[in-house]
């Protein structure tokens, strides 16, 4: 567990196992430096790894659960499935902040490590204000990762709108779609934890009329409100690549369909160009005797050069109303 403490306040940090296991001895420890208890339904919340983003109090803490993004191993061009949305849980007291992370706690040993080098007058002035800074750096993360979700995107577009390779990997995309409908949900239950957060910050402004303690309270609604904005524009990126990739497959459709009437085009171009051959062989190749041409010795030859004839003109004709054109221009 790490313990840090700071002039007004103490963070106590520690994965999700390490609360399971040494539940007993944290409670002591939390009672100790703040007379203060969780409560059982609450330490089942801060236990559960698959939680969504959420808000809760009670007369002596605030428990908010906000879920992170981090990108677990390789990720390939086409992948969006190896990202982890574990939730990250902070339970706020007047002089402790308890954060529980997951297992490998990259969020957590990046804030602490900054905060060695940060000067006394810019640390963390309250519990409060130390959560809104762990949870706008793991909102920053989303912002990070719109790069390479637009890069992911574009090698999409790239594969369903290529003109010379059939596109066949249908699973990899829904999957990569469903992922984004998941990154949206979590983004509004996000957006759901803050707001609800900000309402019971008006709480706090009502319940003091010390002026130092109404502008502590003010800077903390400042912070909040700029991690709710940061949530929002996360979800408006996510949503804007939803559509994108929605009308990438239309428009991918929309080319299959074309090729197709192309191709029919051309075939039935062809058919109208041999059809006029076939009744022409079909006239003399019929078993009567009196047929004109039949006897002559140039006769085959002028069967031929008709056929020639129709053909040549039905070709040029088809090619000015462009039917056997691959483009239209």
């Amino acid at each position: 567990m790490l313990e840090i403490t700071f002039p007004h306040f103490t963070w106590l940090s520690l994965p999700r196992s390490e609360l399971a296991t040494h539940l007993e001895a944290i409670q002591n420890r939390m009672q100790t430096l703040s007379s203060v208890a969780l409560v059982d339904l609450h330490v089942s919340d801060l236990l559960n790894d698959a939680l969504p983003s959420h808000f809760d109090y009670t007369a002596d803490y605030d428990l908010l659960v906000f879920r992170r993004l981090t990108v677990s191993g390789a990720r390939a061009a086409t992948d969006l499935i190896n990202m982890d949305t574990s939730p990250v849980a902070f339970v706020v007291m007047d002089k402790v902040v308890l954060s529980v992370h997951p297992e490998d706690c990259t969020v957590r040993d990046a804030f602490a490590q900054r905060l060695k080098g940060t000067p006394a007058d810019r640390q963390p002035a309250s519990p409060a204000d130390l959560m809104l800074r762990m949870v706008n750096q793991m909102v920053d993360a989303y912002l990070d990762l719109r790069r390479d979700l637009t890069k992911t995107l574009q090698h999409w577009q790239a594969l369903l709108l290529s003109p010379t390779k059939r596109f066949t990997d249908w699973d990899a995309l829904l999957a990569a779609r469903m992922r984004l409908h998941q990154l949206d949900d979590t983004c509004e239950d996000q957006r759901a934890a803050v707001q609800e957060w900000i309402d019971e910050l008006d709480t706090w402004t009502n319940a003091n009329t010390n002026a130092t303690t109404l502008r502590e309270n003010d800077l903390l609604k400042v912070r909040s409100r700029d991690v709710l904005e940061h949530i929002e524009r996360v979800a408006h990126h996510v949503r804007r690549l939803e559509q994108t990739l929605e009308t990438a497959i239309q428009i991918h459709f929309s080319i299959q369909g074309n090729r197709t009437n192309d191709i029919m085009r051309t075939l039935t171009a062809l058919t109208a160009i041999f059809l006029p051959l076939n009744l022409v062989t079909g006239f003399f190749g019929m078993n009567f005797e009196f047929l004109p041409l039949i006897h002559r010795g140039d006769g085959l030859w002028w069967a031929v050069g008709s056929m020639a004839t129709v053909t040549v003109v039905l070709v040029t004709v088809f090619l000015r109303k462009r039917y056997l054109s691959r483009t239209d221009k």
